[in-house]
């Protein structure tokens, strides 16, 4: 009897009916004789409008009961989805995250689980009972509820997967897999059977939503299976996703394993400040201190002593970044900063870049020839990333995916 680690997205609870078809689904593995966790998200929708009530009361500076009302939405549908699974003749048990308990520091509205007791869930395992546990949420040191920001569902479901050394966490979403791009764009897209961890972290990191990014980073350092898969494919055996594997087989890889891309970007570039020590740290200080994150930095050669200073940061950011650079730009000197937040990162991941060279110049001749100007440039060893106008990201999307041969 394998164990499995069960977590539906807010799409695949949304509705009674949904919530209907999910405890079908866990009846039909019960019945093929393995042991199912289940960890579940808010209903669609419902986290938003939590969070739309909070705001206009007064959010801010407000993350105990933040987490206190973000909380709400999960206690639902595990409710339901126990209820559900009881009337098909399943003893089943919901859990809040402080209940199970999924303890976490003490960070409002962006926790890290720091441990798990696995007690009660062990318990209810030895005696057929299928528990129902809230993902997003957890309990801090002082009691408190905590909740574990955008995407914290995921990152529940590999944490008590590892806890109980599950043989693998599937994440159940809308989608049925981890495609080559994005569908809605490239209609040539083609779903993956298995992809590297290292590839997924990447991917997810650089714009794709089908796995948060912090359940990739920890599935990666606890070496956590992970399975994505559709919860809208009724027949099981055609529903056989994509797996996230700790295994590279060097000879297998591809090139380029997908195309990704991200909207949240913003671009602010000091023009022409003193070549000299400490610019940068002049630059990037405040924003730093204001906790905004920088993602791509590009300083130009320096002419006459005088340098270009360039740096992304989410478009979210950037309002508040430029009234911070005003102010640093008197200090430092410099002629102006330029501010534009009409860009998109593109990218593209994959594990073969590592034993092939030309990857680069296969990207940026596939972009040349669309009339794609590349404006910054970014990479490691497994991803190149550039920034180019938004105008252009469709065909770049295309173009790029096509030119290392991912239709086909």
């Amino acid at each position: 009897m394998a164990l499995y680690v069960q977590k539906y997205g807010g799409t695949s609870v949304g509705s009674l009916e949904r919530i209907e078809s999910v405890a079908d689904r866990i009846d039909r593995w019960l019945a093929s004789g393995h042991r199912v966790v289940v960890v579940v998200s808010a209903m669609a929708g419902e986290t938003d409008r939590l969070i739309d009530m909070g705001g206009r009361l007064g959010a801010e500076g407000g993350g105990r009961e933040m987490d206190m009302l973000m909380s709400a939405g999960e206690q639902v549908s595990i409710a339901l989805l126990a209820l559900a699974l009881r009337a098909r003749g399943h003893a089943s048990r919901s859990y809040l995250g402080s209940q199970v308990a999924i303890r976490t520091d003490g960070s409002h509205m962006r926790a890290r689980i720091v441990d798990m007791d696995t007690r009660h869930l062990s318990a209810d395992l030895d005696k057929s009972v299928v528990p129902v546990i809230a993902g997003f949420q957890g309990v801090g040191p002082d009691g408190e509820i905590t909740t574990l920001g955008r995407g914290g569902s995921d990152t529940t479901a590999v944490a008590v997967a590892y806890a109980l050394k599950a043989h693998e966490c599937q994440i159940f979403t809308d989608v049925d897999g981890v495609y080559t791009a994005d569908p809605r764009i490239v209609s040539s897209a083609r779903r993956l059977d298995a992809i590297t961890i290292e590839e997924m972290q990447e991917l997810s990191s650089l714009g794709s939503k089908v796995l948060a990014v912090r359940s990739v980073e920890f599935a990666n350092k606890y070496k956590v299976p992970l399975r994505v898969l559709s919860s809208f494919v009724e027949d099981d055996s055609q529903n056989t996703g994509t797996l996230i594997t700790h295994e590279e087989t060097a000879m297998e890889q591809p090139l380029v394993s997908g195309v990704t891309y991200s909207k949240d970007e913003a671009k602010i570039t000091f023009v022409g400040v003193p070549d000299t020590p400490g610019v940068a740290s002049d630059i990037l200080g405040p924003v730093g201190d204001a906790g905004i994150e920088v993602d791509m930095i590009v300083q130009n050669t320096a002419l006459d002593g005088h340098t270009d200073f360039t740096f992304t940061v989410r478009r979210q950011d950037f309002s508040h970044v430029m009234r911070l650079v005003r102010d640093v730009r008197d200090r430092v000197g410099g002629r102006e900063v330029v501010g534009d937040d009409d860009i998109v990162k593109l990218s593209v991941v994959g594990v073969g870049m590592r034993s092939h060279a030309g990857v680069a110049t296969k990207m940026f001749d596939a972009l040349a020839k669309e009339g794609i100007n590349i404006q910054m440039v970014s990479t490691s060893e497994i991803k190149i990333s550039v920034v180019i106008a938004e105008r252009y990201l469709e065909l770049g999307v295309r173009c790029v995916h096509s030119a290392f041969g991912l239709d086909q």
